[in-house]
C-alpha cells in the first residue's frame, strides 16, 4: 500500500487537441473522453484550454487541447495500487518500465497508447481511442530515494 507521506501526487493527462476538428467533437467525443477519464481516476477531469493560437495545428485560444486529473490522497493510493497490480499487467508484450522514465526529481512518466489497459474500460462501448500520460510525483525530490521507493512498492522497473 502506498503511503501518503510518500507520493505527493498522480496527475493524469489527456491530450486532445488532433480530435478537436472531428465532427461532433464538442457534442460527443469530448463528453464521451471525460467520462471515461472519470471512471479510470475517479475523478472529474478538468478542461486544458489552449493558450496560445497555432495556425498549423487550428487552435484558437481557449480551445480545449487537453484534460487533466490530478490524484491525490486516498484515490491516489487506490489508482497507484490499481496501475501497479492490475493495469501495467495488462499491457500488451510489457517488459518493465525504463529508468528513463524517471527525471532528475523522482517523477515516474508513464504513457499508455490507449485506454483499453484500463479494465473500467470495454472496448465495445468506447466511441473514440485516446492516449494519456500518467505522472507519478513523490514527496522526495531525489531521483535514486525515488527509484528505490517504486522498486519498493513493486513497480516493475528494468534492471
Amino acid at each position: 500500500m502506498a503511503h501518503r507521506n510518500e507520493l505527493e501526487k498522480i496527475v493524469v493527462n489527456v491530450g486532445i487537441g488532433k480530435m478537436g476538428d472531428r465532427a461532433q467533437f464538442k457534442d460527443k467525443l469530448l463528453p464521451a473522453i471525460m467520462k471515461e477519464v472519470a471512471m479510470i481516476t475517479g475523478q472529474q477531469p478538468s478542461i486544458r484550454p489552449a493558450r496560445k493560437a497555432i495556425a498549423n495545428f487550428k487552435t484558437r485560444v481557449g480551445d480545449p487541447v487537453g484534460l487533466q486529473v490530478t490524484l491525490r490522497g486516498r484515490r491516489m493510493e487506490d489508482f497507484f495500487e490499481r496501475l501497479v497490480h492490475v493495469v501495467l499487467p495488462r499491457v500488451k508484450d510489457f517488459r518493465g518500465l525504463d529508468l528513463k522514465n524517471v527525471d532528475a526529481r523522482g517523477n515516474l512518466n508513464i504513457g499508455f497508447r490507449e485506454q483499453y489497459v484500463f479494465p473500467e474500460i470495454h472496448p465495445d462501448h468506447s466511441i473514440v481511442a485516446f492516449g494519456l500520460q500518467v505522472t507519478i510525483v513523490p514527496l522526495d525530490r531525489d531521483r535514486e530515494r525515488a527509484i528505490a521507493f517504486y522498486r519498493a512498492y513493486k513497480v516493475p522497473l528494468k534492471k
